[in-house]
């Protein structure tokens, strides 16, 4: 039988085909084990950083904060929503440098050179505030100063001078005074700031401010809105999640309530269980029953009555049936990562489906190269012997050769058959 070149490469697709496929297994596999292995050696991958024991700051924080130490005390409430009393302190001048241009609700100042990259605030500003509005159902963000500044040190010098964002800050809001303040450069290195998130961030919290009209909710409500909202870490989020949920580290919401954890691991599972559970509330059809839940917070309802009236079920429920869901979204991560010896089988099945289905495809080919071999004989056998009987030359035995060899071959519903 001839062997069809189609049906050749076709043969040699699917092979190639298949190897992609099981490369890519293999390196999905590889990749998921990597990111376990790295999340449960290094505890867990740092989402947002507290101030080491000398900052000397209480009461103040910054989104997208990075912090090489911890402090001892735990957080009473989120750290970058400062309490301060307007006719407390004073807020220093905008310098007559910096460009300040009126948006309607929004007062926006910042160095004439960074007027390029404040563009996207200016062309997002509206749709974020709308954005809150239908997330919070109140009325939010009437009126807010945002000032855009090159440094830290600049940060520092157009904050209130008693309540001063904390060294490791990039952003701080102040709701109360109506104020966000955010620095263009990260408080240590030379990393820019990511501007869309941080005004994201803090603008977050200043609406839930407006939205409960300054009612107390837990700090994992308030902290949990800001980082989800503004999209925040949500790789490294989920690497957290994932390890905490494995590991059995969730923290119980009511010790949040009291004050986000002091511990490096446990503070990053605070912020990402936090975000989770959230998103949690906000789920489909309960977009309607978060908003409820503000209404009576803002309405003078304490948060866990509140929360139980909108939902119909109380916190603990609800948090019952979040980590059922957690669990349940994260169990095969252990099925795929439960130990050496089963990764060793998972990889090595692979290995030798790729070996047999290589050694397979050879063995085709080698058989249809044998089969043609024999056909090529053939007709030059019967070509030789139509050339003697005619009396043809040797240019018209191979032209008939070539001849025979085209119509010796037909094709049927997809497949090639030899005609003899």
């Amino acid at each position: 039988m001839k062997r069809d070149p189609k049906r050749t490469h076709g043969i040699e697709s699917s092979t190639m085909s298949a190897s992609v496929r099981v490369v890519r297994t293999l390196f999905s596999a590889l990749l998921a084990l990597v990111l376990l292995l790295a999340s449960s050696t290094s505890g867990a991958q740092e989402l947002r950083e507290l101030p080491s024991p000398n900052a000397g700051q209480t009461g103040v924080t910054a989104g997208m904060a990075v912090a090489p130490k911890l402090e001892a005390t735990p957080i009473a409430t989120p750290r970058d929503v400062p309490q301060v009393s307007p006719s407390e302190v004073a807020i220093p001048r905008v310098p007559s440098t910096y460009i300040t241009r009126q948006l309607g609700w929004l007062t926006l100042s910042f160095p004439s050179s960074a007027g390029e990259r404040v563009e996207s605030l200016v062309k997002d500003a509206d749709a974020i505030k709308a954005q809150l509005v239908d997330l919070l159902g109140q009325p939010v963000l009437g009126r807010v100063e945002v000032r855009i500044t090159p440094t830290f040190e600049d940060m520092c010098m157009l904050a209130p001078a008693s309540a001063p964002p904390p060294s490791y800050a990039s952003g701080v809001a102040y709701p109360n005074l109506r104020l966000v303040i955010i620095s263009m450069l990260a408080p240590r290195g030379s990393d820019g700031t990511d501007l869309d998130d941080v005004f994201r961030h803090e603008l977050a919290h200043v609406a839930l401010e407006d939205a409960v009209l300054g009612q107390h909710v837990p700090a994992w409500f308030n902290e949990g809105l800001a980082v989800g909202f503004a999209g925040e870490n949500s790789f490294d989020r989920q690497k957290v999640m994932a390890t905490a949920t494995i590991n059995g580290t969730l923290l119980p919401l009511a010790d949040l309530d009291r004050g986000f954890p002091a511990d490096h691991a446990d503070v990053n599972v605070a912020y990402a269980e936090s975000v989770s559970f959230l998103m949690f509330l906000q789920a489909r059809s309960d977009r309607l029953r978060f908003a409820a839940t503000v209404q009576r917070v803002r309405d003078g309802q304490p948060f866990e009555r509140a929360l139980a009236d909108a939902y119909g079920s109380d916190l603990r429920k609800l948090e019952f049936q979040w980590r059922t869901e957690v669990e349940r979204r994260y169990s095969l991560i252990p099925v795929l990562a439960g130990g050496g010896i089963l990764w060793v089988g998972v990889i090595g099945a692979l290995g030798w489906g790729f070996v047999k289905k290589r050694r397979r495809a050879k063995a085709i080919l080698t058989r249809w190269a044998e089969e043609e071999a024999i056909e090529d004989a053939l007709l030059a056998q019967r070509a030789r012997e139509a050339a003697e009987a005619a009396d043809v030359s040797d240019a018209e035995l191979v032209r008939l050769s070539m001849r025979g060899r085209a119509q010796a071959k037909v094709e049927h519903e997809g497949n090639w058959h030899t005609l003899h």
